[in-house]
């Protein structure tokens, strides 16, 4: 016994035939069943009555079987048509199949020919809608596989972003463009602190209006980014719990997601939809994981910086000490020079004669003063030392 609730359209001028169709043979099995005796009822009750399958009589009067048909079509009424023809009015049949009709019975029928040429129909309308469900679905599935692909292609630019792009300001422009595609959002832009002065300056927009956009490096209060601040979680808020705030000039919709670093907030990323549409649990999840990307870019940036500091203060060291060791090379030069006069004027006997041991000595003694200065003047400009005399 079929429980669905079908509903049929019988076109019959012909009480007895109207009762053993409807009465008799469907309204037992629970199909839903609605008579009319004429071809223009037809039409009308055919637009409100919705039905699943109509059963329509070739031999109405005035407008016939199949002149109902052609009108069904004309109307773009897409309903099965089951038709009622007498024993020798095959050719009606036919004709009425090139209009479209689905299924015939040639009269009289018995009950069992009427309820098999009816599920037999209804049968096909049944498969041809559970097809279109199955496109429909597919249909979104596939719809819904393209908007992730696409959301995991802009995280995908954006992370990559992260670990390619060295100007800081090209690599925000990067992570405010993919806020606005992972979001389907209209508007979207990037606030980060400032040290000094605990305040939020606006370091890059998407798609801001002007008015908005020449805050740039310039603090933004949009009367919603603070509280997020203040409580380090993602805020999404649409409707009219959004109107209390400025942000609400922009669109219907926001998200404020925090940027964090060892639970501190250090930025905000905010998105706006024009629309009165809330974000998706899986959007604010993307946007998270954007938030996280632009974590990981602040602290790299941190991390930089603080290396080309200790950098800058190693070459500095470096560089003094090597200022402070050629300080030290002329200071011993200086004192090893003047040794080398009396050395020499004894060498020449100017400041008397010398036997050859003393000579000797003396010879050494400079040897190792020349040897000294020689050392000490490494990376120093050369200058002479003065002969050696044997």
């Amino acid at each position: 016994m079929n429980t669905s609730p079908e509903k049929i359209l019988l076109v019959e001028s012909d009480p007895d035939i109207s009762d053993l169709i409807a009465r008799q043979a469907l309204q037992p099995l629970g199909y839903q069943v609605h008579t009319v005796s004429d071809a223009n009822q037809a039409l009308l009750q055919a637009a409100q009555f919705a039905p699943d399958l109509i059963v329509a009589d070739l031999n109405l009067a005035g407008l016939s079987g199949k002149d109902l048909l052609v009108a069904l079509a004309s109307q773009g009424l897409n309903v099965p048509v089951i038709v009622i023809a007498e024993k020798g009015q095959e050719n009606h049949v036919i004709q009425a199949f090139r209009l479209g009709a689905a299924d015939y019975l040639l009269w009289p029928a018995r009950e069992a020919e009427v309820v098999a040429a009816v599920e037999r129909t209804l049968k096909q309308v049944r498969e041809r809608r559970a097809r279109q469900r199955l496109d429909s679905q597919l249909k979104e599935t596939n719809q819904e596989l393209q908007r992730r692909v696409r959301e995991l292609t802009a995280l995908f630019a954006v992370g990559k972003a992260v670990v390619s792009i060295t100007d800081q300001r090209l690599l925000f422009e990067k992570i405010v463009e993919g806020m606005v595609y992972v979001a389907e959002a209209d508007y979207s832009y990037l606030l980060l602190r400032e040290e000094e002065k605990k305040v939020f300056l606006l370091s890059a927009h998407r798609h801001l209006p002007e008015g908005w956009a020449k805050k740039v490096g310039q603090p933004l209060d949009d009367g919603i980014s603070a509280l997020v601040a203040l409580s380090g979680e993602t805020l999404a808020i649409n409707g009219e719990p959004l109107k209390r705030f400025k942000v609400s000039t922009l669109g219907k919709a926001a998200v404020v997601v925090p940027i964090k670093v060892q639970q501190e907030v250090i930025g905000l990323l905010v998105v706006v939809r024009k629309q009165d549409r809330a974000f998706e649990r899986s959007t604010l999840t993307l946007l998270e994981a954007v938030a996280d990307y632009a974590s990981i870019s602040l602290v790299n940036a941190r991390l930089f910086r603080a290396l080309q500091d200790a950098a800058n203060l190693a070459q500095a060291g470096e560089s003094r000490k090597r200022e402070q060791l050629a300080e030290i090379r002329q200071e011993v030069r200086s004192q090893l020079q003047p040794l080398l006069e009396p050395v020499d004027l004894l060498l020449m006997g100017k400041m008397g004669m010398l036997n050859q041991q003393q000579q000797e000595a003396l010879k050494n003694v400079k040897a190792a003063l020349v040897r000294a200065m020689q050392a000490v003047t490494t990376d120093l400009p050369s200058q002479p030392v003065g002969p050696v005399h044997k």
